[in-house]
């Protein structure tokens, strides 16, 4: 079989795969669905961890038998919050309940995400928002759609008249990163047109990926946080990068995903 061949087959599996990982995610978004509206209260962070698994078991047990046999031997990364690099091969890396605190608190900034990373490069992605009926897909090489219409980065080429993005420091951060984000805030509040600060991530990248927004970045972060959204932006024709202009990778310890025309006016405001 010659090598074209072999390409065009795997790139049909994929997007059979994408497909069908849609199903999947749209499934478990509505039975969180089901789940929203009044305020859930809790008093202790036990209660709050509690309250937290059990959407996250809601999704799961939707999720986790259909991606298992969608990829049979496709490893499953157990922890949302787990950060660094896949062991080889193939893992679906799934936040089953991205913007959980959110949703605890009956705000609407939440979603359902699963991404297949096939030797620690995202192949597929699907972020579904499921108060809107909203699914973002993305599939390398493919582009990155919305409810099958393409997105596109924004155009803007002057930070001074961008609106950017950044989520908070997870609780129990490290101090460091803590006083990071807090001084990033207050770099893009003098350079950029307008700031939003909220969690979660993925909402902000899906926003960046549509060029609602020209620029996110971020400190430390886990894989389920930024993945789908990287490969969102990077499909639509924008930057990904760390805060310093490097390459990155799930062990970089910053994120920024801009349109190219203020990629670099941001690197500069980030390091400052």
């Amino acid at each position: 079989m010659s090598e074209t061949l072999q390409t065009t087959d795997i790139a049909t599996s994929d997007a059979d795969l994408l497909d069908r990982t849609a199903t999947a995610v749209r499934a478990a978004g509505a039975a969180l669905r089901e789940r929203f509206g009044d305020v859930v209260r809790y008093k202790t962070r036990e209660e709050l961890m509690h309250a937290l698994a059990v959407n996250d078991n809601t999704a799961l047990d939707i999720l986790r038998p259909r991606l298992t046999s969608l990829r049979p031997e496709a490893g499953w990364v157990e922890d949302e919050l787990d950060g660094g690099a896949l062991p080889p091969g193939e893992w679906w890396v799934v936040d089953p309940a991205e913007g959980n605190v959110n949703h605890l608190h009956a705000l609407p900034e939440w979603a359902v995400t699963a991404t297949l990373v096939r030797e620690n490069q995202p192949v597929l992605t699907v972020v579904h928002l499921p108060l809107t009926g909203e699914t973002y897909t993305a599939l390398t090489g493919a582009g990155a759609h919305l409810d099958g219409r393409p997105l596109h980065i924004s155009g803007t080429a002057d930070l001074g008249l961008s609106i950017v993005a950044t989520s908070q420091a997870r609780p129990d951060e490290d101090e460091k990163v803590v006083r990071r984000v807090g001084s990033s805030i207050t770099a893009m509040l003098f350079d950029a047109l307008v700031v939003r600060t909220a969690v979660p991530a993925t909402l902000h990248l899906t926003n960046v990926a549509a060029g609602r927004i020209d620029a996110f970045w971020q400190f430390a972060g886990a894989r389920a946080d930024l993945l789908p959204g990287a490969l969102l932006v990077t499909e639509a024709g924008g930057r990904i990068s760390d805060a310093e202009g490097r390459p990155w990778t799930p062990q970089s310890d910053s994120f920024l995903a801009a349109a190219p025309g203020i990629h670099a006016e941001a690197v500069a405001t980030l390091s400052r």
